[in-house]
C-alpha cells in the first residue's frame, strides 16, 4: 500500500521560515518526480514547487528565491523548505508523486498539511 505522508505545517508569522516533509512509503520516492501542491482559501490548487527523478528542480514565481524543494534519498522524502513567507503562502499544501513507464502512470497524493502565516 502507497503512502505519503506530508508534516511540518502550523502556524508561523510573516517572515519566518517552515520546513515541509512528505514521507513516502510502499514506493521508492527517488525514482518519482515529486511536485508541491497548495491551495489556499477560495483558490484553486496550483503548483509551488518540482523536483524530476533526476533532481531537477522548477518553482512557480511566486516563491522563487524563498522556498527549496530537496529529496533525502535515504529518508524517502521529500522536502520543502519555506522562508521569507507571505500572508498569502496560507494554504494546505499537499506532494504528488508520479512515475510514468511502460506499464502506465503512477501518481499518489498525501493527505495535506495546512501552513497559516499570521502575526
Amino acid at each position: 500500500q502507497v503512502q505519503l505522508v506530508e508534516s511540518g505545517g502550523g502556524l508561523v508569522q510573516p517572515g519566518g521560515s517552515q520546513r515541509l516533509s512528505c514521507a513516502a512509503s510502499g514506493i521508492t520516492l527517488n525514482i518519482y518526480a515529486v511536485d508541491w501542491y497548495r491551495q489556499g482559501p477560495g483558490k484553486q490548487r496550483e503548483l509551488v514547487a518540482a523536483i524530476t527523478s533526476s533532481d531537477s528542480t522548477n518553482y512557480a514565481d511566486s516563491v522563487k528565491g524563498r522556498f527549496t524543494i530537496s529529496r533525502d534519498n535515504a529518508k524517502n522524502t521529500v522536502y520543502l523548505q519555506m522562508n521569507s513567507l507571505k500572508p498569502e503562502d496560507t494554504a494546505v499544501y499537499y506532494c504528488n508523486a508520479k512515475r510514468a513507464n511502460r506499464t502506465g502512470v503512477y501518481a499518489y497524493w498525501g493527505q495535506g498539511t495546512q501552513v497559516t502565516v499570521s502575526s
